[in-house]
């Protein structure tokens, strides 16, 4: 038996938190709240290859006696300086984290370990590290179980380069897509959000989902952001959000409700107001709802520079770090508030109580983990040979491509794809065509030469013997120059088919300036996407739309591919039309297996596609109130949300409603194999007269054979049934097709 309780790995964890606590200084509690440090400036690279320490750790960790947590130790990118030349490859993380958690454990006098958080919002954002399609393209695979494994996979390769804890945008509902950080919502639906939600907590932390240890390839997940960041006006990046209380419940609350109820290890408060009152200063948000409504007993983490933004309302930075922690946030970014709590706590301006709560849930994920146990990255011993693992890039690489080809959606096709043998040369045409560099979303970090493959190397790899593939850029991302048209002409021209790549760009690059949260100041380059990237309009570079009307104007048949972290708007002249929106650096070849028909398109549209900005918002969810329609142009989307095509034919067949359980036969009449999304819309009636809003509460993916036919069950959720009399139950394959299918009528009155 320990002689020190909370060293005992045997006792219980709250025994060994409230024992640990007992012994710390005010000091040494505020300590670990802060998360001030930049992790990049940890460390450095020395003239042999390895890696020292700075003196900017040293003074962090004099400064509190030891250090609560670190944040991106690994992250590489344009913003912190670091790529492959400075910092810290797959096979230097585990031993620089572990250089640095000794450090850290060394300077407590406790000998407290730290966390180390670390950015996963698409992959873990590091050199090496898996590149995922961003959430955008999750949302459009509709399939939790895939992204269950894609996040499982995250998490193993973060905890093997020695990070705990993962920071992942989940909770964002797409309700404007000029927002820049679209391409990191999960779509513009809060049932959909909320099961893939449920599948990237399962697959992040496994078994620890229920309270218990984390396995030593399993991750905490920080669920970003809370609440209702998707929302703000005007689709600006961290202005106001001006939501009801319904449609806050309704819309924006679900996703974090489920996540929650997955057992989610922390959330993230959002820079954005609720209620006129910002989400890391609402007590209400933070304490009322989260913690004393909904049960919730982890970890909340303030946005970046969130907790000193209140100083804007309490006047000074003492006062701010004072109001996050009354409200309920745990742990600052950055931020000097938190610096300052035991300042606060001895102006009287914070109770102690009030931060021993926090530390204690601080100190409860570190126990959670095994950081004071030996266990890996723990300063008591060497990481183990499971955290050590070296992932095969191929792994990564796999999982990427899949959850890729799955997100890509055909929008339209004119008997155009898949490719035939009647086509022997291919015009592969558009600034997206011969380049991997924007096929990934914001959030990335440097890539090797060579990883992945562009559109254009894949087709020229997979084409069959003898289908000749030329290929004429035409024009940038961005700009109006059309010197590059007139020879995408003459290749399209002299062509059978032409598949024309367009779309837009959220990479990041050296001339990028950034604000000190990390996000663009302004565009540059070919940026026109991701976060402090938003859009007064949804229009592509205007040599983008002259390409592709002088393409069409050649009279060869045109696909045109889309990749993009947004839906823009693009006019309906090409005969077939899918968007893959950024599936990541092997997203080329999921693209070129859909168009060849090596693959079937599966993807179904996670948002609705506006006919122009003027229209916004067009997302499917409004209230029902009979609206015509505008004067000068259609009211409605160009695509419904839900919407995607096959390269088969699916029949349904009458559903059934059995108490909350709806079926449906569901029949591939086609000669080729395909899945179907059979998607299941309500609405809830509070009398029998007045329909509310339309929502998705059920929806399930089924792959059938030519010729085949299976019945599809799905259950209808309590939650999405609370509140109403009696609820109308639609079954279709998109949003628009639920407004004209057949109501099955639930009575929930009996």
């Amino acid at each position: 038996m320990n002689d020190v309780l909370y060293r005992d790995p045997t006792a219980p964890v709250d025994a060994r938190v409230r024992d640990l606590l007992s012994r710390m200084t005010l000091r040494e509690k505020a300590g670990q709240l802060n998360q001030r440090m930049y992790g990049w400036d940890a460390y450095r690279r020395t003239a042999d290859g390895g890696f020292e320490l700075t003196g900017a750790l040293h003074a962090e960790t004099e400064r509190f006696a030891g250090l609560g947590a670190l944040y991106g130790l690994q992250r590489a990118d344009a913003w912190s300086g670091v790529d492959h030349t400075n910092g810290p490859r797959a096979e230097h993380g585990a031993a620089l984290a572990e250089s640095v958690q000794r450090h850290v454990v060394e300077r407590s006098r406790l000998g407290i370990p730290a966390l180390f958080v670390e950015e996963v919002p698409h992959g873990l954002m590091a050199l090496d590290g898996t590149v995922l399609p961003v959430n955008l393209a999750v949302g459009a695979t509709w399939d939790p179980a895939l992204y269950e494994r894609a996040a499982a996979h995250a998490a193993a390769e973060l905890r093997a380069r020695g990070g705990h804890v993962a920071l992942v945008s989940a909770l964002d509902i797409s309700r404007d897509p000029r927002w820049g950080r679209t391409e990191e919502c999960f779509g513009e639906d809060p049932y959909l959000a909320a099961r893939l939600t449920q599948a990237l907590v399962r697959g992040m932390q496994g078994a620890a989902c229920s309270g218990g240890p984390f396995a030593a390839d399993k991750a905490p997940v920080v669920l970003k952001h809370f609440a209702g960041q998707g929302a703000t006006v005007g689709g600006r990046n961290s202005a106001e959000s001006e939501l009801g209380r319904r449609e806050l419940h309704e819309i924006h609350l679900p996703a974090a409700r489920a996540g929650v109820r997955a057992g989610a290890a922390a959330v993230m408060s959002a820079y954005n107001e609720v209620d006129g009152m910002p989400c890391s200063g609402n007590r209400a948000l933070l304490t009322g709802l989260l913690r004393d409504d909904w049960g919730f007993e982890g970890l909340v983490m303030a946005d970046g520079l969130a907790v000193d933004r209140l100083a804007r309302i309490t006047g000074d930075t003492v006062s701010a770090g004072a109001l996050a922690l009354n409200s309920g946030v745990d742990l600052s970014l950055w931020d000097e508030g938190f610096t300052r709590l035991e300042e606060a706590v001895e102006r009287g301006l914070v109770e102690e109580a009030v931060l021993d709560a926090a530390v204690a849930r601080v100190l409860r994920l570190k126990f959670r983990l095994g950081l004071f146990d030996g266990t890996p990255t723990s300063p008591t011993s060497s990481v183990s040979p499971t955290s050590r693992m070296s992932f095969a890039p191929e792994a990564g690489a796999d999982i990427s491509k899949e959850v890729a080809r799955a997100a890509v959606t055909l929008l339209r096709n004119d008997d155009v794809l898949p490719i035939g043998a009647d086509v022997s040369r291919i015009a592969v045409l558009g600034p997206q065509a011969a380049t991997t560099a924007h096929q990934s979303g914001d959030y990335t970090a440097p890539q090797l030469p060579g990883t992945g493959s562009s559109v254009l190397d894949a087709l020229r790899r997979l084409a069959p013997p003898g289908l000749d593939i030329r290929h004429a850029r035409g024009c940038a991302l961005t700009g109006d120059d059309r010197s590059g048209i007139p020879a995408a002409i003459a290749e399209a021209a002299g062509s059978d088919l032409a598949v024309l790549v367009l779309g837009g760009s959220s990479a990041r690059g050296t001339d990028t300036e950034f604000d000190a949260n990390g996000a663009a100041r302004k565009a540059v380059s070919d940026m026109t996407c991701g976060e402090g990237v938003d859009l007064a309009g949804l229009r592509l570079g205007a040599a983008q739309y002259a390409l592709l009307d002088a393409v069409v104007a050649t009279g060869t048949p045109t696909a045109v591919v889309l990749v993009q972290g947004r839906p823009h708007v693009v006019p309906d002249t090409a005969p077939a039309l899918l968007t893959a929106w950024y599936p990541g650096p092997w997203g080329g070849e999921a693209i070129a297996e859909v168009l060849l028909g090596l693959a079937e398109p599966t993807g179904r549209l996670p948002v609705s596609v506006p006919r122009s900005a003027a229209q916004l918002p067009v997302y499917y969810n409004h209230k029902d109130t009979e609206y015509v329609g505008y004067v000068d142009e259609s009211a409605e989307p160009a695509y419904s949300f839900g919407h995607g095509l096959a390269y088969t034919e699916f029949v349904f067949g009458t559903p059934r409603l059995e108490g909350r359980t709806v079926s449906v036969e569901v029949t591939n009449a086609g000669v080729r194999q395909g899945r179907s999304v059979v998607q299941v819309y309500l609405r809830r009636m509070i009398t029998a007269t007045w329909p509310r809003t339309l929502e998705l509460c059920a929806f399930e993916g089924v792959d059938l054979a030519p010729g085949e036919c299976r019945t599809v069950v799905a259950r209808l959720g309590a939650d999405r049934l609370a509140g109403a009399d009696v609820a109308e139950i639609r079954v279709a394959c998109s949003a628009r097709a639920a407004l004209t299918a057949v109501p099955l009528t639930l009575d929930l009155r009996s």
